[in-house]
């Protein structure tokens, strides 16, 4: 269950289309937010909302330089949730599906 909680929150973040389109952008490599501000129209506020809860799913890491933060991509974070999404959409001898096989035995036997 603690991995579906960890890798839900990513794609809860990637669940509002702006916040798709930044990993989208950064995907090209690092960007400083004025970058980012350039292609939205939206308040510094709504991004520094945004860039939070992409950093707190761990999706994107942050460095200040002067005034500025530069925003990238975590492949660590990238790679590990890749891994589970193709981990719960593959058929697999291990699939919770699995666990309780017997619950519909018979299930398909005409009564």
């Amino acid at each position: 269950m603690e991995n579906y909680l960890e890798y839900t929150k990513v794609f809860k973040a990637l669940g509002d289309p702006k916040r798709a389109m930044i990993v989208d952008m950064l995907s090209c490599g690092e960007l400083c937010a004025c970058m980012i501000l350039e292609k939205f129209e939206m308040p510094q506020s709504t991004l520094s909302h945004h860039m939070k809860l992409l950093r707190e799913c761990g999706l994107v890491k942050g460095r200040e330089k002067g005034k500025w933060t530069y925003y990238s991509l975590d492949a660590d974070t990238i790679s590990k949730t890749e891994q589970f999404f193709s981990a719960i959409t593959s058929d697999k001898e291990n699939c919770i599906c699995k666990e309780d096989a017997d619950c519909c035995k018979g299930c398909d036997e005409d009564e």
